[in-house]
């Protein structure tokens, strides 16, 4: 994957050089916000980007909920939203990613860290979700969406 990425950064590079600034960052602006929305979704899904599912939650003990419905809830359901998941763009970079303390969050499952679920609680290792990443989809949209843009003039 890594090298793929490098790949499109050799190849767009090139080719935005050519562009004016202001245009450059209008361009990364609007990938970066494309971009995010394709995260959100593939993060709503649950979906590593592989493709695979996330890992399971761990199931807890649930003896103080006898009588009451018992379902696993969706991991990660307020974290795609756009207050959290920010999309950046400037005549140099487009980045995505989470700020404050759902950045934490999700670093810690991005990486499989170890953290605690609160305070006083025992620190506990977090098994592997990859929460960002490329797919190979992302990759050939941000091809296709870059020769749109400079071909259209």
């Amino acid at each position: 994957m890594a090298n793929d990425l490098d790949a499109l950064e050799d190849w767009a590079g090139v080719l935005l050089s050519k562009l004016e600034p202001a245009a450059r960052s209008k361009l990364a602006r609007s990938l970066a916000q494309k971009l995010r929305r394709s995260q959100q979704q593939r993060v709503k899904q649950q979906r590593n980007p592989d493709g695979s599912s996330y890992s399971a939650r761990k199931l807890r003990d649930l003896k103080f909920k006898e009588g009451r419905i018992k379902r696993q809830a969706k991991m990660f359901q307020k974290m795609p939203r756009a207050s959290y998941l920010k999309a950046k763009g400037d005549e140099h970079s487009i980045s995505v990613g989470f700020t404050g303390r759902v950045a934490r969050i999700a670093r810690v499952h991005q990486f499989g860290l170890k953290d605690r679920a609160e305070v006083d609680a025992p620190e506990v290792r977090y098994k592997l979700r990859q929460v960002l990443g490329f797919t190979n989809t992302d990759i050939n949209f941000l091809k296709n969406e870059l020769l749109a843009h400079l071909t259209e003039k």
